[in-house]
């Protein structure tokens, strides 16, 4: 039987890592961990820019997106919500 947390956090992981690399330069990934400021910067940053600064934020969240799907669902836990790393 799954533990209810460990759904939580595998369902979590796979919805930030398709919105990172799909909507990266938007942030949206950003916003479903919670990282507020993170999210915002990123949006702000290619919306005021007018789309000079997407590709740039798309690239981050490109890689963010793919480093997520990568890591266990302990470890995605333990840096990305327990530890709340921001950026990398």
């Amino acid at each position: 039987m799954t533990n209810p947390q460990s759904v939580n956090v595998s369902g979590k992981k796979i919805a930030c890592g398709i919105c990172g690399i799909l909507l990266g330069a938007l942030g949206i990934h950003k916003f479903i961990l919670g990282y507020t400021t993170e999210g915002l910067i990123m949006l702000l940053v290619s919306v005021l820019t007018c789309g000079i600064g997407s590709p740039v934020m798309g690239i981050i969240g490109l890689i963010e997106g793919i480093m997520y799907l990568t890591k266990s669902d302990d470890e995605f836990y333990n840096i990305y919500m327990a530890s709340k790393k921001g950026w990398f």
